[in-house]
């Protein structure tokens, strides 16, 4: 274990332990579910005193980098997170910023098309029959009139997850699933009013084929012409919202 214990400044000292300790993550000095150095043994280190030492710690903590374990084998651990984890970290923040209008949707845009068309090239190569199962289940879903809005919604964005799970690469699923989950219902729910749910079915159905015959070339022009579409959506339900507002304020 190799943790530089450098001499601080005098300003925000437990920030500045938790930035050195987070940096002997980062570069592998203290590996995953490996025991920090004791409270007592880091206020010596570190020369301050040991209620610095822990608000250091809470730090960490916060930063999802460490855990805390009771008992005679106790202490802080180096945290290693899940997946499921880490794309629920990254769902609840692109949430946060979309809603706080610090993320508009317009980069959510540009990411789709260049996201969406690679992942179709690289799910046409690499695509097993169980992603082909789930894409047709979901276009099942989709096609039944039954299906009411909300469910429609959840299926979309469950299309084109396996879409990205076809591509059979770890880290696209997990940047673009939790943007995925956290972004594709807001945006639904905004544009429902003028989705065509047969277009989206037919699209859905085609992009599959494509994607099942190996022709990436195909899957990808549909995916751009059904990107296309929510784009039109998107400025429609925009210019309502506009007008809505108009009327409120002359009200």
């Amino acid at each position: 274990m190799t943790i530089k214990y450098d001499s601080l400044e005098t300003k925000s000292l437990a920030r500045q332990i938790a930035d050195n300790l987070q940096t002997a993550i980062f570069n592998g000095d203290v590996r995953a579910d490996e025991r920090l150095p004791s409270e007592h043994e880091l206020a010596e280190k570190f020369e301050v005193s040991r209620p610095t030492i822990r608000e250091a710690l809470k730090i960490l903590a916060a930063r999802n980098l460490t855990r805390s374990r009771r008992g005679p084998s106790g202490g802080t651990f180096v945290k290693k997170p899940t997946q499921e984890e880490v794309k629920e970290i990254i769902s609840n923040t692109t949430t946060v910023l979309i809603n706080s209008g610090e993320l508009d949707f317009k980069f959510f845009h540009e990411a789709r098309y260049e996201f969406e068309t690679f992942c179709c090239r690289l799910a046409a190569e690499r695509r097993k029959p169980v992603h082909l199962e789930k894409m047709k289940a979901e276009c099942e879903i989709q096609k039944d009139p039954t299906t009411n809005h909300e469910d429609f919604c959840h299926s979309d964005v469950r299309f084109h997850r396996n879409i990205v799970d076809a591509t059979g690469n770890p880290l696209l699923r997990l940047i673009i699933d939790p943007v995925f989950d956290a972004l594709q219902p807001i945006f639904n729910m905004a544009i429902y009013r003028y989705r065509d749910r047969d277009r989206i079915v037919s699209q859905h159905k085609q992009i599959h084929t494509a994607i099942e015959n190996q022709d990436a070339d195909k899957a990808v022009k549909v995916m751009v012409e059904q990107l296309d579409d929510q784009q039109e959506q998107m400025h429609k339900a925009h210019e309502w919202r506009k007008h809505q507002d108009k009327i409120i304020f002359k009200k």
